[in-house]
């Protein structure tokens, strides 16, 4: 019969299981932390390059991230408003917001597995 891990580990390791979340099509990953951040930071700041900063995110990486999202996506995630007195902006789709609202709920689900999983080294 095979050990449990707890009786495999030292004693007072203080050890758990951790991991990072993401989606990923066909090898590479598209929707994750850092997209969803970015998503996040466009719908509150109305702007791709604010975002951008206020993540010390270059402008380039951000548009590749929403590039990349826009090819995994049926519709644009983020809309593009040009001119006006303000010099234009972003605005997230529905889908966007959908997408946020999916990975924080998916992060939750993987935040309880990863403590059920940490309990079980301390049993």
């Amino acid at each position: 019969m095979a050990k449990p891990i707890k009786d495999i580990l030292i004693k007072d390791l203080h050890a758990r299981v951790n991991g990072s979340l993401w989606i990923e099509a066909n090898g590479e990953r598209f929707l994750g932390p850092g997209p969803i951040e970015l998503l996040e930071r466009i719908a509150e700041t109305g702007s791709i390059s604010s975002a951008a900063k206020e993540i010390s995110m270059s402008y380039k990486k951000a548009w590749e991230l929403i590039t990349k999202l826009n090819t995994h996506t049926a519709n644009p995630v983020v809309i593009l408003q040009t001119g006006g007195e303000k010099g234009g902006g972003s605005t997230l789709t529905e889908e966007a917001l959908e997408l946020i609202k999916y990975h924080r709920q998916l992060r939750k689900r993987f935040t309880a597995f990863l403590e059920k999983e940490s309990k079980r080294l301390k049993l």
